[in-house]
């Protein structure tokens, strides 16, 4: 099998990079074959802009993008993270949580690369069936807030919450199967047993991102949704909802 790992941190000595190379070790142990997009290594461009395309400027910037992507002129780095994207069974995004979310070069590789009519668009189907379908994804982030911030009564909401837009909004919508994130808080509180039980417990996710079950998202066109009958989009049919179920927790298939 083949994995990527898109890696996001500017520092070598990070407990993120330590794990970054725990990843590679691991996975290469288990016989997959891997390969690293270090976005600061690489010094990727965070800003999505019309330069990307070659010149195509309308009619707007998605479709342009989209007319890029089908007329082979999308800037040499995109298509190279495109062709890393199909070739992998397994995509790692690896990352310090930075204000509720990833850092700005990592979203800037997400804005580039998952480009209209690649990753998205009208004529593709989307929320579990998309383009990207049959592969695997998972999140790996750690914080420096403590475990209990990230609660639903922690002050910084659950961490499932925060970690929705990429996990259903990104992962789920363009067809991964989306395993459930690693996530290690009190990071920059470390102990050398603290680093020990982290780096086992992500050795151990990392053997077994073949045969996690994957978060059970409902699929658009699976029948739980309005899809194809509503006129306003897709709606979760109420006899389909788990009773006491709320928030964004309706979109798990209990």
């Amino acid at each position: 099998m083949k994995a990527l790992i898109v890696y996001a941190h500017p520092d070598a000595n990070s407990l993120t990079a330590a794990l970054k190379d725990l990843a590679v070790s691991t996975l290469r142990t288990e016989g997959h074959d891997v390969v690293v997009s270090d976005l600061y290594a690489m010094k990727w461009q965070s800003a999505a802009d019309f330069t990307d395309f070659d010149g195509i400027t309308g009619p707007d910037f998605m479709h342009a993008s989209g007319t890029a992507f089908e007329t082979g002129r999308l800037s040499p780095d995109i298509r190279a993270e495109q062709q890393k994207l199909l070739d992998a069974d397994l995509v790692l995004l690896l990352f310090p949580l930075w204000w509720f979310t990833v850092p700005a070069i990592l979203k800037g590789w997400i804005d580039r690369v998952f480009t209209y009519n690649f990753a998205y668009g009208a004529a593709l189907p989307r929320y579990g069936d998309g383009p990207l379908a049959g592969k695997r994804a998972m999140l790996a982030t750690l914080t420096g807030g403590r475990a209990g911030h990230y609660t639903p009564r922690g002050v910084n909401g659950p961490i499932e919450d925060l970690l929705f837009p990429l996990n259903h909004g990104l992962l789920h919508f363009t067809g991964f199967d989306v395993l459930p994130p690693f996530v290690e808080h009190s990071a920059v509180h470390l102990s050398d047993d603290h680093y020990g039980q982290i780096t086992d417990r992500f050795r151990m996710r990392l053997t077994t991102a073949f045969t996690t079950d994957p978060i059970p998202y409902r699929s658009e066109t699976g029948g739980d949704y309005t899809a194809l009958t509503h006129p306003d989009g897709s709606e979760l049919r109420p006899d389909r909802e788990t009773p006491g179920t709320t928030g964004f927790n309706l979109h798990l298939a209990h």
